[in-house]
């Protein structure tokens, strides 16, 4: 009676051992391409943030630096002063900036900035993708 209830164990069987490590395996696969994705858009995150401020830190330059000022701004130094903001990890040579004065750069004309960057994933299966980050500000020349 006693051996009735005794439950035997069962000894796992060898092809137990190697489904384990492959589903371990896939496990783990798709666990680092969630991970390294949500990295690469965080990325993404990153670079928008800094082309929409770049778009407002660029117009609020030129409007300071309008005709009136010591020393005019003209549309090759606003894109000088958005590569020189340009933080770590973005490439300032991928950045397009445009800018356009309605009808001139003088006081109480209009100056409009437009700050464009080329974004690429890291990820394997998004590489071929790319994303135009796109971002323009506009104010009132001041002086």
């Amino acid at each position: 009676m006693m051996k009735n209830r005794m439950k035997k164990v069962r000894a796992p069987r060898r092809n137990d051992k190697g489904a384990s490590i492959l589903e371990f395996g896939l496990v783990v696969l798709v666990f680092y391409a969630f991970v390294f994705g949500v990295m690469d858009f965080g990325r993404a995150l990153y670079s928008y943030h800094f082309v929409s401020h770049a778009a407002r830190e660029a117009t609020r330059y030129a409007i300071v630096h309008g005709a009136q000022s010591s020393a005019p701004a003209t549309a090759n130094d606003i894109a000088q002063y958005v590569k020189a903001i340009t933080p770590d990890g973005i490439d300032p040579n991928a950045i397009t900036v445009s800018t356009t004065w309605s009808p001139d750069n003088a006081p109480g004309s209009n100056v409009k900035v437009q700050v464009q960057d080329n974004f690429h994933f890291v990820m394997p299966l998004l590489l071929t993708t790319q994303l135009n980050l796109s971002s323009a500000s506009q104010m009132v020349i001041s002086n």
